[in-house]
């Protein structure tokens, strides 16, 4: 994989290239991101830049031995760890690997649960075991096959229970020309052990303008539906992709016109909207209501005068500012929040689409017409 196969993220890229060129690789990098951000894609280029043969200034060639078995994930320098559903069958990472390979090299993008869909996960918990932390430091006891520098890449370390202790020896005081990097999204989660022994890299979330042109480019997208997917995905590329499979709804206009209709106490349009929400799927009715989540969320931004920070597209911008300064306070978006947070939820546990939509719309009317806030919520005036 060569870095300009990867979305974004190009502040990060440089860095890398650059400790390769200035001779400054740690051997042992914890790469923090969250969710969606290309972490795992960064790890493999880097290792590819690392070991090619006749690499350029800004990227591996892609064309030498090294390169191209690195695009096919054979390399026999590159070691992969990451958690796994252990079974009699399965005691180790590597007895998934075929499984891993193939999942990376479709989309390099994805998540737990896309990986438990390759397996037979049943209602197992996915772990990284001790076995698997002995298989690694044999691994890495060997000498390099033919690579310059042996690689190890382990996703998800937080998976890492006590058993994670057994590497401390080997991250520190790693064999000659040794390279670890852990691939994470949760600081708090890794052993303090583990993080005390590296360097970490934090990569940011991807840019809203990024995921919109990646949209527009992958699936022909109009920019205005390209702008609210990226908004809804909130720098989640794995996000991203999911929005497309799922059937488009005009979620800026609906939310504002219920918001609307919330403040004008109608009822019955009320009603019908409650029809038309029900009739759109589950998937669907979870990114509408995450859009309002969000949507409302930005608004807070705007009442709070930190207008600068909002990241809403210019038209939905003007429906929020016009809102913020006409209907809605603070108070009112803590508890709109909370309310679709609970719809949200409820949605996932397969609730009645038709009673829940009703509900939190009479609950929106209590809300912003009434000014009728839930308990522990304190009123701001206008």
């Amino acid at each position: 994989m060569q870095f300009k196969e990867i979305i974004g993220q190009e502040a990060t890229k440089q860095h890398l290239i650059q400790t390769v060129a200035e001779n400054r690789v740690s051997h042992a990098q914890l790469f923090l991101s969250s969710e969606g951000s290309g972490a795992l894609p960064l790890a493999i280029a880097y290792a590819q830049y690392i070991n090619c043969q006749q690499k350029t200034a800004d990227d591996s060639c892609g064309e030498c031995s090294s390169c191209r078995k690195y695009e096919r994930l054979i390399h026999p320098d590159l070691h992969f760890s990451y958690p796994f559903f252990a079974s009699k069958e399965v005691k180790i990472a590597t007895d998934v690997l075929e499984e891993w390979r193939n999942m990376v090299i479709e989309n390099p993008y994805f998540n737990l649960d896309i990986w438990r869909s390759k397996l037979s996960a049943d209602n197992k918990q996915a772990n990284i075991n001790i076995a698997e932390a002995h298989d690694i430091i044999k691994k890495l006891s060997y000498k390099a096959f033919e690579a310059e520098t042996k690689v190890l890449i382990m996703w998800l370390p937080e998976f890492l229970d006590r058993e994670g202790n057994a590497l401390l020896k080997i991250i520190e005081e790693p064999p000659a020309n040794t390279l670890f990097i852990l691939v994470a999204q949760n600081q708090e989660q890794i052993l303090s052990t583990i993080l005390s022994r590296t360097q970490i890299v934090k990569i940011p979330k991807l840019q809203d303008d990024v995921i919109g042109n990646y949209l527009m480019a992958k699936a022909n997208l109009s920019e205005s539906q390209a702008a609210e997917y990226s908004f809804l995905a909130d720098g989640n590329l794995i996000e991203a992709n999911a929005l497309l499979d799922d059937i488009s709804n005009n979620n800026a206009s609906y939310f504002s016109e219920w918001l609307r209709m919330g403040f004008g106490n109608k009822v019955p349009s009320m009603i019908d909207f409650t029809e038309t929400a029900a009739s759109w799927g589950r998937e669907n009715q979870k990114n509408f209501l995450k859009y309002g989540i969000n949507f409302l969320r930005e608004c807070s931004l705007l009442l709070s005068g930190a207008d600068d920070l909002v990241k809403l597209p210019p038209q939905i911008f003007e429906v929020a500012k016009n809102l913020s300064a006409k209907v809605l306070n603070l108070a009112m978006v803590e508890a709109l929040i909370i309310e679709l947070e609970k719809a949200h939820y409820h949605i996932e546990r397969n609730a009645n689409p038709k009673i829940l939509f009703l509900d939190v719309s009479l609950q929106l009317v209590k809300i912003i017409k009434f000014k009728t806030l839930p308990k522990g919520t304190q009123y701001i005036y206008n």
